[in-house]
């Protein structure tokens, strides 16, 4: 049993569950509510449908959202695009890819960059309280 869960969990759809709670992560690290990046859209993209779409319940985005979320959340559209399928993952000769995060630490698997992602928004989170 222990040697089924330290397997990779590569078996998932892993670009389409993780862009939900990827955006999640970068909404509560700008310190935004769901209303606030639906007025940041301009009412584009309802707070109903973000909570769906950071939930999982809508897995595949347009590109049109995901460029809205892109410039709300100052992260690379590709990037996102690349998260939700559309995009194969982008390479610069040494098999990196790039990241979101703004540290850009070249050799970060997707689970250490989410759990970075994670950590920042916990340390946003608690200065600001």
């Amino acid at each position: 049993m222990a040697e089924r869960q330290s397997q990779p969990r590569s078996t998932r759809k892993h670009s389409q569950v993780e862009l939900g709670g990827l955006l999640a992560h970068l909404r509560v690290a700008k310190g935004l509510s769901l209303r606030e990046v639906e007025d940041a859209t301009d009412k584009a993209l309802s707070n109903a449908y973000l909570s769906q779409l950071e939930k999982g319940k809508i897995q595949k985005p347009s590109p049109h959202v995901l460029h809205s979320l892109a410039a709300v959340y100052e992260v690379p559209y590709e990037a996102l695009m690349e998260k939700a399928g559309y995009l194969l993952p982008s390479e610069d000769g040494g098999g990196r890819r790039k990241r979101l995060a703004a540290f850009a630490i070249e050799d970060l698997t997707a689970e250490e960059e989410e759990k970075l992602l994670e950590y920042l928004a916990f340390l946003r989170f608690r200065t600001t309280s």
